[in-house]
């Protein structure tokens, strides 16, 4: 060994560093199966195993975080925050993103189990994302094939996601259940009421009223679901089929920037994560802006930075836009979301749902 490192010094320059960091080693099935001491061992395992790991420390610390971990800011905290009782009752901020995919799947079960038990504080998602819920209190979907021939998906009238197949006829279900919501809209619009897209997803998950629906629990709990792409997917459709029949429904999207933006802005811990990417991603980081950054971030998704996207963007771009504070604590696992998330929510939310009684 010691003639190796003075052949280093010698031919190439080279001083060996001796490495203190964690020892790579995987779990021991002699052991027997402990999957708790499995999950554990993650955090050696190295590649994106190490990535989970680190998302569970942080998930947990968005979820532990109370003011009184702070020591008191008299030019920042109002009177009714010094002491220590008041200041253990203010917890991190937690905004969720999600794509549609993650409601087409069984992760649709584990994001309705947050916002049921309110372990999220705000949602954003896609128009997808909102329907394909409704939907599902409706119809069903069913295991496809990544193979099938969509040729003849399209002549059965079959629509394929991935390995999930969505019958036509389920958006038929939904537009026979949404245009009488939409009417009751119009009709209140009339009144005075001025809709938004929260506003209309609240409303669907009081009307839907399923506990099976994400949006029942959001409707009851008061988690406010933003989708500034209401209109990009079937709830669109069925906007503009319905404006045929009665023109004038109004959405305002401006109310929701509002209070998302004031959301984070009054955050005093912020945390975000967001499974996948696009105006899902974007909405949630652009809001955070307004505080100088969230504290804590977990992104899960496939995406590339090398084309530039915001979608593909590693977590640390967004510290040079002031969408993640310079010391904030974040790691982006590069994985498809339904791998993960079961997991990631076992480890932390579950595991604390204490913490939210």
């Amino acid at each position: 060994m010691q003639q190796t490192e003075n052949q280093l010094k010698e031919l190439y320059k080279i001083v060996p560093e001796k490495l203190t960091s964690q020892v790579i080693e995987g779990y021991d099935f002699n052991k027997g199966v402990n999957y708790a001491e499995m999950m554990n061992q993650l955090s050696s395992y190295g590649l994106q195993a190490s990535n989970l790991h680190s998302a569970i420390q942080i998930v947990n610390k968005m979820i532990h975080w109370r003011l009184s971990d702070e020591p008191v800011d008299i030019d920042k905290d109002s009177p009714d925050l010094l002491t220590e009782k008041a200041r253990s009752k203010v917890k991190c901020t937690i905004f969720l993103g999600y794509t549609s995919n993650m409601i087409s799947s069984g992760n649709r079960e584990i994001i309705r189990y947050l916002a049921q038990h309110k372990m999220i504080d705000a949602i954003v998602t896609s128009a997808g994302g909102v329907e394909e819920d409704l939907m599902k209190c409706l119809t069903t979907f069913h295991k496809g094939d990544w193979q099938a021939d969509d040729k003849q998906c399209r002549l059965k009238a079959i629509c394929r996601i991935g390995n999930i197949f969505v019958p036509a006829s389920n958006y038929g279900a939904l537009e026979d259940w949404l245009i009488p919501v939409f009417k009751e809209m119009y009709e209140e619009q009339q009144r005075g009421t001025v809709w938004s897209p929260a506003k209309m997803i609240k409303r669907f998950g009081e009307r839907i009223n399923d506990e099976r629906s994400v949006y029942y629990w959001c409707a009851k709990n008061d988690i406010p679901v933003y989708c500034p792409a209401l209109t990009d997917g079937a709830i669109g459709d069925m906007m503009f089929y319905y404006n045929y029949k009665q023109e004038g429904l109004i959405c305002d999207i401006l109310q929701d920037v509002v209070t998302i933006n004031k959301k984070a802005m009054y955050a005093r811990k912020s945390g975000m994560i967001i499974l996948g990417g696009g105006v899902i991603k974007h909405h949630i980081m652009n809001a955070n802006i307004w505080r100088n950054g969230a504290d804590f971030g977990v992104f899960i998704n496939t995406g590339l930075a090398d084309d530039g996207s915001d979608s593909g963007a590693k977590p640390s771009e967004g510290i040079s836009w002031g969408k993640l504070k310079i010391d904030s604590q974040y790691v982006k696992i590069f994985s498809e979301a339904t791998l993960i998330l079961p997991f990631l929510v076992a480890e932390t939310f579950a595991k604390y749902a204490d913490k939210f009684i």
